[in-house]
């Protein structure tokens, strides 16, 4: 499977995970209830994913923990980050552009599960 399959592959399983945890639990949790579930979905399905991975950031030639994390890092090549709020604002979708970029990722699903339906509540980002 080449890079482009490989990542759409993994998408699919991010984003069937968060359809099973959607239908399963509804909207109106908060965001670690969602983590935890999409992390058991995703080990089900054979997915090595992390959660809460530190993002160190590079500045005037020195390597900082400035408190970044991955809500959940699939494979090492998909940057997932969940959302229970309301909307999804711009400063989420910065949010998850910046961890691309620092991460060098090429691929991200942001992800909001306050969502009625969970399709409307999921952006694919790619650099």
């Amino acid at each position: 499977m080449g890079p482009p399959d490989e990542y759409n592959h993994l998408s699919g399983l991010v984003v069937d995970s968060a359809f099973k945890v959607h239908t399963t639990l509804g909207p109106g949790l908060i965001e670690s209830v969602y983590e935890a579930c999409m992390l058991h979905e995703l080990r089900k399905r054979g997915v090595h994913a992390e959660s809460q991975v530190s993002l160190p950031i590079r500045y005037d030639d020195v390597t900082l923990d400035a408190g970044l994390r991955l809500d959940i890092w699939v494979e090492r090549k998909l940057i997932v980050e969940l959302k229970a709020t309301e909307s999804l604002l711009p400063v989420h979708k910065a949010q998850l552009l910046t961890y691309l970029k620092l991460s060098r990722c090429r691929l991200g699903l942001l992800i909001n599960f306050n969502s009625a339906l969970i399709k409307d509540g999921i952006q694919r980002l790619a650099l």
